[in-house]
């Protein structure tokens, strides 16, 4: 997503109210519960558990909540298992979307997707029908502060092994290979950099615009998405938003 969308995305997580942001632990609960159950329940030694927590506690998680789903997943307790699926879609006025879910019952998932989309004017597509136009990659965002400056922080991301950094008035946004992405997230966290957010992402190679009578629809369809409980992460093409 775009600088814009990026920051917008973690200003609108964090204005959640308390219920929003019930929803927001339930599925990072999950991210927890996969990780554990693929990669063992020691953070130090499963980096993809690492990279979860360290994702709820950017999100303001509680580590009771935290530490209770690691047990869970572990066996101290029952723990569901998730499925991951990502779905393609096409949204109102051409726009691209791709979603991606944890599920414990991929037909009800499906379904829910599917009737999002066609309430919003658009259409469930099949694999691949809109990630060409996405490029994978890791994508990380610091708020700027004052124990840093650019140049700094920009020096420091040449040397962990990253490829761009981009500037604007909220922060800066770091992008690497998602196979350095963990590389890249150690070397910055030991120069004591704190991350708004940390994520492996799909960008959009391009992006449109949507006139402000399809951006209303369209943004009422993402956050129908958002507030599905079976989905992690959504990623569109439209700029305005």
């Amino acid at each position: 997503m775009s600088g814009h969308n990026k920051w917008s995305t973690i200003k609108h997580t964090k204005g959640k109210n308390d219920a929003a942001r019930g929803k927001v632990f339930t599925k990072l609960g999950k991210v927890i519960t996969v990780a554990v159950k693929a990669g063992g329940a020691d953070p130090d030694m499963n980096p993809s558990l690492r990279d979860a927590i360290a994702k709820a506690k950017a999100a303001n998680m509680p580590n009771d909540n935290i530490e209770r789903s690691i047990k869970r997943a572990s066996g101290e307790g029952n723990a569901e298992n998730y499925e991951s699926i990502t779905y393609e879609g096409y949204g109102i006025g051409g726009s691209a979307v791709i979603i991606e879910t944890l599920t414990d019952n991929k037909n009800r998932t499906a379904g829910e997707v599917r009737h999002i989309f066609d309430k919003a004017g658009g259409s469930l597509g099949t694999t691949g029908s809109v990630s060409f136009m996405f490029e994978r990659k890791g994508v990380i965002a610091v708020e700027k502060s004052d124990k840093f400056d650019e140049d700094t922080l920009f020096e420091w991301v040449l040397e962990a092994g990253a490829d761009d950094m981009l500037t604007s008035e909220e922060g800066y946004e770091i992008f690497c290979d998602p196979s350095n992405f963990t590389i890249v997230k150690e070397y910055l966290e030991n120069k004591g950099i704190e991350f708004a957010s940390a994520d492996v992402d799909f960008v959009p190679n391009n992006y449109i615009s949507l006139p402000e009578d399809k951006l209303a629809s369209f943004e009422r369809m993402i956050e129908r998405f958002e507030d599905n409980d079976d989905v992690q992460n959504v990623y569109h093409n439209v700029e305005n938003i």
